[in-house]
């Protein structure tokens, strides 16, 4: 009788291994590109604020009406928190990629029709809907890389998926102001569309990983209950790093939507065009540094201190504290100099902070997890924040709505610094926490 040929079979696992590898690859690929493409979508309605006040809002003057403008980043901020726990709950229950796929197409239309509203109170709606879209993609895509790479690396290959934060809202600023300088407001919302929709169709051709295969745990398969939330709840780490993520969220929403403005409006930095292509090249270089650094750091350091991913993103956050006053007293070109600085340690957190909420949770209920994050981070933190930094700005003048900012900046750190002792913990139980 023939003996198996044991080389082959090696081969046999090696060719498995590389087409795994590969898989995974092209998945992080495509989720990267499509989070690029949500961040432009977003901010290329920062670019363009004064010309839509201007035409949607003709009798504002250069200090009125930045409450109700405020309200635009609030609308989608809403929406996107609210359905997020409902698309993280049919994450935990379907095919991902099919969820994924069906949100870039329907938030991709409705940024196009973003440039249709003939209306402010139009323009809202279809930010409103843009907010839904975007909800179905959040919870899902973290949760897809977290099935395809190991607990030890998922810290830099998070940081790779989260650069597109940066690098998608500079491009937004860049959009934003180029077309909207050339071709007017309008025409910034119908240039992102198309490759969204593209996007979108890829997501179809792709599969499910297995949910908790890099973990080795066991998931059920009716997802989260009741019971998982409250557990949740009682995991400190889990709490901490979504008040610290809230914390953060309120300071970038406010510092990105309304910062454009300010140095163009109040400090006459050079014109809206030449201020967003600028701004938009501080967020993407100090962004993609600090982004990739900050994943690398949290997992090099992981084994020297156990609550590294909560270290790192508290010393970036609360560094930033001092940049941000600089930022707003400094003459030109070197407030630009602060500008940069702060940027990286705001973002120096985003690989870290994202990494604890997947390693804490147990796999059958890490959609739940992140849809929960994102609807306490953005009620807690960019739904109000330019509202409310706008109607300080109207009352008492922007040196004390970004001193609000850095005040609430301090706090993050703080709570990620009281985190940092029970993260080695929780993250040992995480496979076998579920209710």
């Amino acid at each position: 009788m023939d003996q198996p040929d044991e080389s082959a079979t090696v081969r046999s696992g090696d060719v498995r291994d590389r087409t795994g590898v590969r898989e995974a690859r092209i998945s992080l690929v495509l989720l990267l590109a499509i989070n690029l493409f949500n961040y432009v979508d977003r901010y290329v309605l920062a670019a363009v604020v004064p010309k839509i006040r201007q035409s949607l809002l003709p009798h504002a003057g250069p200090s009125g009406d930045l409450g109700l403008t405020g309200t635009l980043a609030t609308a989608f901020i809403v929406s996107y928190m609210l359905t997020a726990p409902i698309f993280g709950w049919l994450a935990d229950r379907m095919s991902r990629w099919v969820l994924v796929g069906l949100s870039v197409i329907v938030w991709s239309l409705l940024t196009g029709g973003s440039g249709l509203a003939a209306t402010f109170s139009i323009l809202l709606l279809t930010r409103l809907m843009v907010g839904i879209g975007e909800a179905g993609y959040g919870p899902a895509a973290p949760t897809i890389i977290s099935d395809l790479f190991p607990i030890q690396r998922r810290g830099q290959v998070l940081a790779w998926f989260y650069m597109a934060i940066p690098v998608g809202s500079a491009l937004g600023y860049a959009i934003g102001g180029v077309v909207g300088s050339w071709l007017g407001w309008r025409a910034a919302f119908y240039a992102v569309t198309p490759p969204g929709l593209l996007l979108g169709i890829f997501c179809f051709l792709r599969k499910d990983p297995p949910r908790g295969a890099s973990d080795h745990a066991r998931c059920r398969q009716n997802g989260a209950r009741l019971a998982d939330y409250l557990l949740l709840l009682r995991t400190p780490s889990y709490v901490l790093d979504t008040a610290g993520m809230a914390a953060m969220t309120f300071a970038v929403g406010g510092i990105a939507f309304w910062l454009p403005t300010y140095f163009h409006e109040v400090r006459r930095a050079g014109t809206l065009a030449d201020v967003n292509l600028i701004f938009g090249a501080t967020t993407v270089i100090a962004g993609i540094t600090a982004t990739l650094l900050g994943g690398i750091a949290g997992d090099k350091l992981r084994s020297r201190f156990p609550g590294s991913y909560f270290l790192v993103s508290a010393v970036g956050i609360l560094l930033c504290c001092p940049l941000i006053e600089l930022m707003v007293y400094l003459p030109f070109p070197w407030a630009w100099v602060a500008c940069f600085a702060a940027e990286f340690c705001l973002f120096f957190n985003t690989g870290p902070s994202n990494t604890i909420l997947a390693n804490v949770t147990h796999p059958s209920v890490r959609a739940t997890a992140f849809a929960m994050n994102i609807f306490l981070i953005h009620a807690l933190g960019d739904a109000p924040s330019p509202p409310i930094l706008g109607h300080v700005a109207e009352r008492f003048g922007w040196n004390a709505a970004f001193g609000i900012v850095t005040a609430v900046t301090a706090l993050g750190g703080l709570l990620w610094l009281a985190g940092a002792r029970f993260l080695a913990a929780d993250t040992a139980a995480a496979p076998n926490r579920v209710a």
